[in-house]
């Protein structure tokens, strides 16, 4: 079966040169980005009354861009003045430099691993004596606490945005051939949308481990998985599948 639809469960790239616009056009797909969730920030009120006060912490642990997002907003919101010795220690490179956005990245102290947390747990054990504000959504990944807890980390987890799924009123045909989820919350939002849903051919990718997990755990075929060691990016396991699909239809 020749692939020639794709559906991201992602908004559209605002950036001309994604990847996944090459991708597009090396292998003549039409791919379609559909946010399977939606992102909603906790009010600062609410937030309060989870009585936790970000300036009895020492450092900060993201493991999203939308982490960073809604951390900053909360601080905004309540006058918090978030101190330069603030430590931040985040889940990527990438998610590291986002900080950008709202900190002088130079002169703060910016940790990151690569892209597991288990990555980042190695560098946080070796700042045991700090206290670690974890803003997380409601629900989150249990795989974080877990591996803080197992290592002996002080830490405090608070809600600052929520994830819901999306409804897709308006997808009359569920006609793809690939499926691209980036959460857990996508492949629970595939399953409330579409109760009824028989993957058959269509060929499902997941990054990350807890995603791939949260496939298998739904009864469906995972295909492709990304990061792996040949395809860090998904746009890039998509490539190395499409390559070897295609191959095998001649």
């Amino acid at each position: 079966m020749k692939i020639r639809k794709i559906l991201v469960a992602q908004p559209e790239p605002i950036n001309p040169k994604s990847p996944y616009f090459d991708l597009a056009k090396k292998y003549n797909l039409k791919i379609d980005f559909k946010p399977f969730i939606l992102v909603e920030g906790v009010a600062s009120k609410d937030f309060r009354h989870q009585k936790i006060n970000i300036l009895d912490f020492t450092a900060v642990i993201f493991t999203s861009k939308t982490g960073i997002d809604h951390f900053f907003r909360i601080c905004n919101e309540l006058r918090i003045v978030v101190p330069d010795m603030m430590k931040y220690f985040c889940i990527t490179e990438n998610v590291a430099f986002y900080l950008q956005k709202y900190i002088v990245y130079r002169k703060r102290k910016i940790f990151h691993g690569k892209a597991k947390f288990q990555d980042l747990i190695d560098i946080i054990i070796k700042h045991k004596e700090d206290k670690f504000f974890v803003p997380l959504s409601e629900p989150h990944n249990a795989e974080i606490p877990d591996l803080l807890d197992k290592n002996g980390i002080k830490y405090t987890i608070g809600t600052m945005y929520k994830t819901i799924s999306s409804h897709f009123t308006n997808l009359a045909e569920f006609d793809y051939d690939i499926l691209v989820f980036y959460s857990p919350s996508g492949i629970k939002s595939l399953k409330e949308n579409f109760p009824d849903f028989v993957q058959g051919e269509i060929k499902i990718a997941a990054f990350g481990p807890t995603t791939a997990s949260a496939v298998e755990q739904e009864g469906l075929r995972l295909d492709i998985n990304a990061p792996n060691p040949k395809a860090p990016s998904m746009t890039m396991a998509l490539d190395f599948f499409l390559k070897e699909h295609n191959k095998n239809l001649k």
